[in-house]
């Protein structure tokens, strides 16, 4: 037989069934550990009483093939003992130890755990009083519902938290780009700004030059001319001086 996947809710033993037309009722599912097959003639049939037809209902017997045989195994009716809690409690902790399960934040291992903890204190209470039975299962699917909810909000508030994010940076990137692009421009503006500023210089240079230039031409040309009219004037002197 497969080996069984554990489990914190007890069952009875797998039953094998034999016949055909339950062959094509039954589905398969893997059975608890530590237990023992049981051949389903007929005679062993699973009983009907409306306690463990409220428990199948609440947890569904499981069920699986193996060799073209079917195999089911139906959640226990046995009523619970003090030992029995205190053994749930003690498997708990140790199977939150084993599978390393976080004791804080988001653990799928820390849920799965807890939640057949839950399923097997409802089997217990169910038996003694299948209404408390029942309204402890409306609890667990109204739970079920509310984490799935948030489950469902979470994964919707990360996938619009990473779009944001994707925005944020594509429009970081085009901001980079776009300074890139302005450091450019100011480089070469300020290029030609210096440029510019060398050319005025030297225009101002040449400007000074030429206005040197022309005030020293200027002086002369006035010099020459005084120097001119100096010895015009003594010419013109000397010859109303002269004797007649």
């Amino acid at each position: 037989m497969i080996p069984p996947q554990s489990s914190l809710v007890k069952y009875n033993n797998p039953i094998l069934v034999s016949s055909s037309k339950d062959k094509a009722l039954l589905k398969g599912a893997p059975p608890a550990p530590g237990s023992k097959p049981t051949v389903f003639t007929g005679s062993n049939t699973h009983s009907g009483s409306p306690t463990e037809d409220i428990l199948n209902s609440i947890l569904p017997p499981k069920e699986w093939t193996e060799d073209g045989q079917l195999w089911v195994q139906y959640v226990s009716s046995t009523p619970a003992t003090r030992l029995d809690v205190v053994n749930l409690q003690e498997q708990l902790d140790l199977r939150l130890q084993q599978r390393q399960a976080r004791e804080t934040g988001i653990c799928p291992v820390r849920e799965e755990l807890y939640a057949q903890c839950f399923d097997e204190l409802i089997r217990q209470i169910t038996i003694n009083c299948s209404e408390r039975g029942l309204l402890l299962l409306r609890v667990r699917d109204e739970a079920r519902m509310t984490i799935a909810a948030y489950q469902t909000l979470y994964e919707s508030s990360i996938a619009f938290g990473m779009r944001k994010a994707l925005m944020a940076e594509q429009k970081k990137m085009e901001a980079e780009q776009q300074i890139r692009s302005f450091e450019g421009e100011v480089r070469d503006l300020t290029s030609q700004i210096e440029e510019l500023t060398t050319r005025c210089e030297a225009v101002a240079r040449r400007e000074e030059e030429k206005k040197a230039q022309d005030e020293k031409k200027h002086q002369e040309e006035v010099e020459l001319l005084r120097k001119n009219n100096d010895q015009l004037k003594a010419s013109l002197e000397s010859m109303l001086a002269a004797p007649k």
